[in-house]
């Protein structure tokens, strides 16, 4: 009886996150996602994002060279502003600073101008 082969039709992690990162507004959740959790985090997503975008490409438009960009995003990286806001700008993102929600303290009372 001949041995039959089972095909595996699984792949890797990676490679489907890769494939899902390609998406801009999927891009930008899971970098959002990432810097919720650790600085260390988010360079490990941005560097998965520019695998996605092939990092080369990424690397010449911001540009740096391909191996500024794996070092930048190493865990030991510690990109310049410069760098992160070309980086994302090559990958069609933008950086944007928004306020986390309403503010738990007590607005002081203004005093009038005639009680002064």
């Amino acid at each position: 009886m001949p041995k039959r082969t089972i095909l595996n039709r699984t792949r890797d992690h990676q490679s489907w996150l890769l494939e899902k990162l390609a998406n801009p507004r999927r891009a930008a959740n899971y970098l959002n996602t990432a810097l919720e959790d650790s600085p260390q985090m988010f360079l490990e997503a941005v560097r998965d994002v520019a695998q996605a975008r092939q990092m080369t490409r990424v690397a010449r438009n911001a540009g740096v060279t391909r191996e500024s960009l794996y070092k930048a995003t190493s865990p030991a990286g510690n990109p310049t502003f410069e760098t992160f806001v070309a980086v994302l700008a090559a990958m069609d993102l933008t950086f944007e600073v928004v306020a986390k929600g309403p503010r738990t303290s007590t607005p002081q009372r203004r005093r009038r101008a005639s009680s002064v």
